[in-house]
Protein backbone atom coordinates (compact mmCIF):
# COMPACT_ATOMS: atom_id res chain seq x y z
CA UNK A 1 0.00 0.00 0.00
CA UNK A 2 1.40 3.37 -0.99
CA UNK A 3 1.86 5.85 1.81
CA UNK A 4 2.36 9.57 1.34
CA UNK A 5 3.80 11.74 4.09
CA UNK A 6 3.80 15.52 3.76
CA UNK A 7 6.00 17.94 5.64
CA UNK A 8 6.97 21.61 5.57
CA UNK A 9 3.72 23.33 6.44
CA UNK A 10 3.55 26.18 8.91
CA UNK A 11 2.70 29.80 9.61
CA UNK A 12 4.29 32.40 7.34
CA UNK A 13 3.78 36.06 6.49
CA UNK A 14 2.33 37.27 3.23
CA UNK A 15 4.88 37.70 0.50
CA UNK A 16 7.21 35.02 1.76
CA UNK A 17 7.96 31.53 0.48
CA UNK A 18 7.49 28.00 1.75
CA UNK A 19 8.35 24.59 0.35
CA UNK A 20 6.31 21.48 1.05
CA UNK A 21 7.61 17.98 0.53
CA UNK A 22 5.90 14.64 0.13
CA UNK A 23 7.66 11.31 0.42
CA UNK A 24 6.10 8.18 -1.06
CA UNK A 25 6.76 4.70 0.26
CA UNK A 26 5.35 1.19 0.23
CA UNK A 27 5.02 0.56 -3.47
CA UNK A 28 6.08 3.96 -4.75
CA UNK A 29 7.73 2.37 -7.79
CA UNK A 30 4.25 1.90 -9.21
CA UNK A 31 3.58 5.62 -9.15
CA UNK A 32 3.57 7.64 -12.35
CA UNK A 33 2.24 11.02 -11.26
CA UNK A 34 2.20 12.96 -8.01
CA UNK A 35 0.47 16.18 -7.20
CA UNK A 36 -0.94 18.62 -4.71
CA UNK A 37 -4.41 19.76 -3.78
CA UNK A 38 -5.52 22.18 -1.08
CA UNK A 39 -8.65 22.81 0.91
CA UNK A 40 -9.44 26.03 2.71
CA UNK A 41 -12.02 26.19 5.51
CA UNK A 42 -15.53 26.11 4.11
CA UNK A 43 -14.35 25.54 0.55
CA UNK A 44 -14.08 22.58 -1.77
CA UNK A 45 -10.78 20.89 -2.38
CA UNK A 46 -8.85 22.67 -5.12
CA UNK A 47 -6.30 21.29 -7.55
CA UNK A 48 -2.87 22.93 -7.19
CA UNK A 49 -0.27 21.12 -9.28
CA UNK A 50 0.75 17.76 -10.73
CA UNK A 51 3.96 16.30 -12.14
CA UNK A 52 4.86 13.17 -14.07
CA UNK A 53 7.62 11.33 -12.24
CA UNK A 54 9.25 10.31 -15.50
CA UNK A 55 9.93 13.31 -17.68
CA UNK A 56 8.84 15.91 -15.16
CA UNK A 57 5.96 17.39 -17.16
CA UNK A 58 3.89 19.67 -14.94
CA UNK A 59 0.48 21.27 -14.87
CA UNK A 60 -0.84 23.94 -12.50
CA UNK A 61 -4.10 25.32 -11.26
CA UNK A 62 -4.88 28.84 -12.43
CA UNK A 63 -4.75 30.34 -8.94
CA UNK A 64 -1.12 29.32 -8.37
CA UNK A 65 0.33 29.46 -11.88
CA UNK A 66 3.48 31.58 -11.92
CA UNK A 67 3.88 31.52 -8.11
CA UNK A 68 4.12 27.83 -7.26
CA UNK A 69 6.52 25.27 -8.68
CA UNK A 70 6.22 21.51 -8.38
CA UNK A 71 9.32 19.37 -8.82
CA UNK A 72 10.40 15.87 -7.91
CA UNK A 73 13.28 13.70 -6.85
CA UNK A 74 12.51 10.58 -8.85
CA UNK A 75 15.11 8.43 -7.09
CA UNK A 76 13.75 9.32 -3.67
CA UNK A 77 10.07 9.17 -4.74
CA UNK A 78 9.61 12.63 -3.30
CA UNK A 79 7.71 15.56 -4.72
CA UNK A 80 8.02 19.16 -3.63
CA UNK A 81 5.86 22.24 -3.89
CA UNK A 82 7.71 25.53 -3.77
CA UNK A 83 5.31 28.33 -2.99
CA UNK A 84 6.39 31.91 -3.59
CA UNK A 85 4.63 35.22 -2.97
CA UNK A 86 2.23 33.57 -0.57
CA UNK A 87 -1.01 35.38 0.16
CA UNK A 88 -3.63 34.92 2.89
CA UNK A 89 -5.91 33.27 0.34
CA UNK A 90 -3.32 30.50 0.03
CA UNK A 91 -4.15 29.45 3.59
CA UNK A 92 -5.35 25.85 3.46
CA UNK A 93 -4.57 22.27 4.26
CA UNK A 94 -2.31 21.03 1.48
CA UNK A 95 -2.66 17.41 0.45
CA UNK A 96 -0.14 15.33 -1.42
CA UNK A 97 -1.52 12.83 -3.89
CA UNK A 98 -0.31 10.17 -6.27
CA UNK A 99 -1.48 7.95 -9.08
CA UNK A 100 -0.22 4.89 -10.92
CA UNK A 101 -1.50 6.42 -14.17
CA UNK A 102 0.67 8.77 -16.20
CA UNK A 103 -2.46 10.69 -17.22
CA UNK A 104 -2.06 11.58 -20.87
CA UNK A 105 -4.02 14.75 -20.11
CA UNK A 106 -2.63 16.06 -16.83
CA UNK A 107 -5.64 18.33 -16.36
CA UNK A 108 -7.63 15.12 -15.87
CA UNK A 109 -5.42 14.07 -12.97
CA UNK A 110 -7.26 11.83 -10.51
CA UNK A 111 -5.22 10.48 -7.60
CA UNK A 112 -5.32 6.94 -6.31
CA UNK A 113 -3.58 7.81 -3.05
CA UNK A 114 -3.70 10.70 -0.59
CA UNK A 115 -1.58 12.01 2.23
CA UNK A 116 -2.92 13.24 5.55
CA UNK A 117 -2.37 16.89 4.72
CA UNK A 118 -0.24 19.69 6.12
CA UNK A 119 -1.52 23.07 7.25
CA UNK A 120 -0.25 26.23 5.60
CA UNK A 121 -1.33 29.51 7.16
CA UNK A 122 -0.42 32.85 5.61
CA UNK A 123 -0.84 35.91 7.79
CA UNK A 124 -1.39 39.38 6.35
Amino acid sequence: QVQLVESGGGLVQAGTSLTLSCAASGGSLRLATMGWFRQAPGKEREFVAVIRLIGGTTYYGDSVKGRFTVFRDYVMSTVYLQMNSLQPEDTAVYYCSASSSSHVRLWDYEPDYWGQGTQVTVSS
